[in-house]
């Protein structure tokens, strides 16, 4: 008879079965119950869960395909009474140097006097200022956004995915999705206008999680 030895590899295996048997069990309790009910959206101030967000802005690049392009540090804010949320606040804010293009090279050059202009300009700034629903579950967020130095109009359309209570964050959370298009050249973003698109669609996802204690 050979012998088998039981060693880390077999405990690691095990362990592993273990803990996919018990998520599989756990998920039914674990899974939020999300309600797209505005009205239930608990009021108070809300503050961005980093980990579970994503800006992103997409360009026509010369007829030939849709660059892309992503800020991996920016924070977003909310404030409000649920039973009014034509009346909340939202304010966002974008650091310019976090920009991810995959290719640290093009990135610094974006980042640099003839595009983005980090140096002098490291942040960008939205600031809504009427909100105006659209739907029970959308709305147009308009605002000012501060960008390259320069202060224009923007309306975000926002969409509310919905809120519950998360067991695995322990917190309140509310996801939502936005997208605006705006005019680079507004904002003094000029490089290479007519021949690459002026147009820029940015797209949002965001999850916030209510503020602990604060009402």
């Amino acid at each position: 008879m050979t012998s088998r030895s039981f060693g880390p590899a077999c405990f690691a295996s095990v362990a592993l079965a273990g803990l996919a048997a018990c998520t599989s069990v756990l998920a039914p309790v674990l899974k939020p119950n999300v309600t797209t009910d505005v009205v239930k959206l608990e009021g108070g101030n809300w503050q961005l869960d980093p980990v579970h967000a994503a800006l992103t802005f997409k360009i026509d690049h010369l007829g030939y395909s849709t660059y892309i392009g992503r800020f991996e540090r920016f924070d977003v804010q909310m404030s409000g009474a649920a039973d009014n949320p034509a009346d909340a606040k939202v304010e966002g804010r974008v650091d310019m140097s976090s920009l991810d293009i995959a290719n640290d090279e093009f990135a610094e050059t974006l980042m640099g006097a003839d595009w983005f202009n980090a140096a002098n300009f490291p942040e960008a700034r939205f600031q809504s200022t009427r909100i105006v629903m659209t739907s029970e579950t959308t709305a147009d967020v308009e605002g000012i956004l501060t960008l390259h130095g320069k202060n224009a109009p923007v309306t975000l359309a926002v969409t509310f995915n919905g809120a519950g209570f998360d067991r695995l964050r322990n917190a309140q959370v509310a996801g939502f999705s936005a997208t605006t298009e705006i005019d680079r050249t507004v904002f003094g973003i000029s490089r290479f206008s007519g021949l690459i698109t002026d147009i820029v669609r940015v797209e949002i996802e965001a999850e916030l999680l209510k503020t602990p204690g604060v009402t």
